[in-house]
């Protein structure tokens, strides 16, 4: 925690003036029990920043001024996530799978009146622009993804290396109450234990950044929704990518991939050959960090995705 900071005291709003300034907030609602969080600034074409997990959109903050130069950024947290909605999971799951989860995010740019637009995004986020892009071609024109292979790629070339490394997938899956009665114990040291591990050290986030991760898991049904999105991808969402790469489906639009050098996803995956299994236009490449590439290296992010973004 921060010094002079009361946890109970650190809000959405402090979290939002202080990492985005100029930032307009909003809460839209996308279905009939889901309210999203989401932030717009900047001036030009759409742009729709989607995070990860443990996060919200916090983990945008060292790049989206800059990014607000170019665009009319978008950042919002996922139904499950942050300060959005986080609704009792389905039997089934559907409610969280990555479906659920991209109509979300159309109509919430169509609430801000965009019915085409580009996507940068991380880990779950990616894995939501995933389903976005093939489910809703029409509304999103290029997109960047951080940091992941395609999910029925990972599960179905699973092996020992990576279980260890991604152990909480497995974890989070567990039948209800299970693994939420344990992170619910001490959100914040989940927070922060989950991302040392993956990172080696905490010295790259911004102490503030790991308060407002902590404060969000804190909430009543956080944990629940953090658990449903991964029984979700583990079930369903599996069912909704083995179908399309049984029609043949793949992704048309440009497409770019990054991922961190150091990262599990180097380690154990080839991400390009896997994106082009289920997309025609694929490029990209690594960036200096490991899993957390807008927190880890911002620099290098806005170079290598800006001109892309752009239409380069």
């Amino acid at each position: 925690m921060l010094p002079g900071m009361n946890p109970a005291h650190h809000t959405t709003a402090d979290d939002d003036a202080w990492f985005f300034p100029g930032f307009e907030p909003s809460r839209v609602r996308t279905a009939d029990d889901i309210h999203l969080h989401a932030l717009q600034g900047g001036e030009g074409p759409p742009l729709l920043l989607l995070h990860g997990h443990p996060q919200t959109h916090v983990i945008w903050h060292r790049v989206a001024a800059e990014l607000a130069r170019h665009f009319r950024v978008v950042l919002c947290d996922l139904r499950g996530y942050g300060d959005s909605s986080k609704p009792r999971g389905a039997s089934d799951h559907a409610n969280y799978s990555r479906r659920s989860m991209a109509a979300d995010l159309v109509a919430l740019m169509r609430e801000f009146g965009h019915s085409r637009f580009a996507v940068l995004a991380h880990d779950r986020g990616a894995r939501v622009a995933h389903r976005l892009a093939a489910d809703h071609p029409q509304a999103v024109s290029r997109m960047t993804l951080l940091d992941i292979a395609p999910t029925l790629a990972m599960y179905r070339k699973t092996d020992e290396a990576y279980a260890r490394a991604y152990w909480h997938w497995f974890f989070l899956i567990q039948p209800a109450p299970l693994p939420e009665r344990l992170i619910e114990a001490d959100p914040g040291a989940y927070v922060r234990d989950l991302m040392r591990t993956r990172n080696g050290s905490l010295e790259c986030f911004d102490p503030r950044a790991l308060q407002a991760y902590s404060r969000c898991l804190a909430q009543p049904g956080a944990a629940h929704g953090l658990c449903e999105d991964y029984r979700a991808a583990a079930s369903i969402d599996l069912e909704h990518d083995a179908a399309d790469r049984s029609r043949g489906l793949k992704l048309e639009l440009p497409l770019q991939v990054l991922w961190g050098e150091y990262g599990v996803v180097q380690r154990c995956f080839r991400p390009l050959d896997e994106w082009r299994e289920v997309a025609l236009d694929v490029r990209g490449g690594t960036l200096p960090c490991g899993h957390y590439v807008p927190e880890e290296a911002p620099r290098e992010l806005l170079d290598a995705a800006l001109p892309f973004l752009l239409g380069g």
